[in-house]
């Protein structure tokens, strides 16, 4: 199938799904602002700002068609806090408009008001015309209602169209930029609070020569950003219950890369993956505590031009983990924590757990009275001469 639809260029970016509410990230306790004051998170009537709270994921390289591996390594990955986003999303419902902003410095992401606007934006899975290689589709095997839109902008010629599961391989002087934001539509299975994602993908293609020899080759450079985030309208702090406990069950998405082999082979490719899943936390309010299961299913990973893959970490590994946080409202406008644990069980491969060299998890309660909790995590992996990193969000309702 197609990888990616090129209709706009760089700067127009898609316009939201029909029907699909309020895209918004918000809170007093998260920071965020908004313009006005009525709508709701279901229904949208009026435009509204919120600050999203979440991770980004950056990584670039270059292949080329006379060697294998990937060279010029670059990875970053950030994982922001309750009071410093650095994220933003404007829904305008009149005019299906969404307007997203992210500013990770520590993850090299940068999204300046990328637009999304164009009804012809709109894309899913199982046409000829699908969301680009990155995407993952997880509106499988049952219908959670992610919505994808999407736009971009490519020239050059195209030696072998991508799909879902490999980047293009361009000719000489290809290049192309193509960026899909998705997101869970509200009230799908939270009321007050959503997840979301973002996949920028950019490739160029030069032919060289190296000296001395007479034998062209094509090198291509890529450049990978991955976002996730939770917004929507968060408690007030004077609301969030200060005894009792709940259980808080929900959807779990992450981002990760896992490269075990660094220390036999430099060049190793990582691959960006996607993980999707669920949680379980259980608060208790009164003393002030949130415990924290995750479990979640690998996809496949996106492949390259010129690269072998490498099945380290197959799709349909399983994933868990737990962590313990802290509620403290007025110092971090929610609760924080740590991983005291996290695995991966491979198919048909020994379990590997992770050894965690750093680790965190962010969030915030929503709803009027804390119906319903959001955040943002990240697992960093502390073996010497391998690059793990996992960074995703979690949204329950009570």
């Amino acid at each position: 199938m197609r990888n990616y639809i090129l209709l706009a260029s760089v700067s127009m970016l898609a316009a939201c799904g029909g029907g699909t509410g309020a895209q918004t990230v918000s809170s007093t306790a998260v920071g965020g602002s908004t313009t006005t004051t009525q709508g709701t998170f279901v229904a949208p009537v009026d435009i509204k700002t919120y600050s999203g709270l979440g991770v980004a994921q950056h990584y670039e390289y270059y292949t080329q068609s006379n060697a294998n591996g990937q060279g010029g390594q670059l990875y970053a990955g950030d994982a922001n806090t309750v009071r410093d986003s650095g994220m933003s999303v404007t829904y305008n419902p009149r005019d299906a408009i969404f307007e997203l902003t992210i500013s990770r410095g520590k993850a090299d992401v940068n999204v300046a008001n990328d637009r999304f606007q164009d009804p012809a934006h709109r894309t899913n899975f199982g046409g000829a015309k699908e969301p680009q290689a990155g995407v993952p589709n997880i509106n499988l095997p049952a219908d959670k209602g992610i919505q994808y839109l999407q736009s971009g902008s490519g020239t050059g010629p195209i030696l072998v169209a991508g799909d879902n599961s490999h980047y293009a391989i361009g000719g000489n002087a290809y290049s192309s930029q193509t960026q899909t934001f998705f997101y869970q539509k509200p009230g799908t299975t939270t009321k007050y609070v959503t997840y979301a994602g973002y996949v920028r993908n950019s490739l160029s293609v030069t032919q060289q020569t190296d000296p001395g020899s007479v034998t062209p080759y094509f090198k291509n450079s890529y450049s990978f950003d991955r976002a996730a985030f939770v917004y929507g309208e968060t408690t007030a702090n004077s609301a969030v219950p200060t005894t009792g406990t709940g259980t808080y069950t929900g959807d779990m998405l992450a981002t990760l890369v896992f490269n075990p082999s660094l220390d036999t082979a430099p060049n190793t490719p990582t691959y960006m993956q996607w993980m999707s899943g669920s949680q379980s936390s259980v608060v208790d309010f009164g003393a002030k505590t949130v415990k924290t299961t995750l479990t979640g299913t690998v996809l496949a990973p996106t492949l390259d031009a010129y690269t072998t893959p490498l099945d380290k970490l197959p799709a349909g590994s399983t994933f868990t983990a737990h962590a313990n946080s802290t509620i403290d409202l007025v110092g971090k406008g929610g609760f924080t924590g740590t991983f005291a644990d996290a695995t991966f069980a491979r198919p048909g491969l020994a379990d590997f757990p992770i050894v965690i060299a750093g680790s965190s998890l962010d969030g915030a309660f929503y709803g009027p009275n804390g119906e319903e909790l959001g955040a943002g995590f990240r697992i960093v992996g502390g073996t010497p001469d391998q690059r793990i990193d996992i960074l995703g969000v979690l949204t329950g309702k009570k």
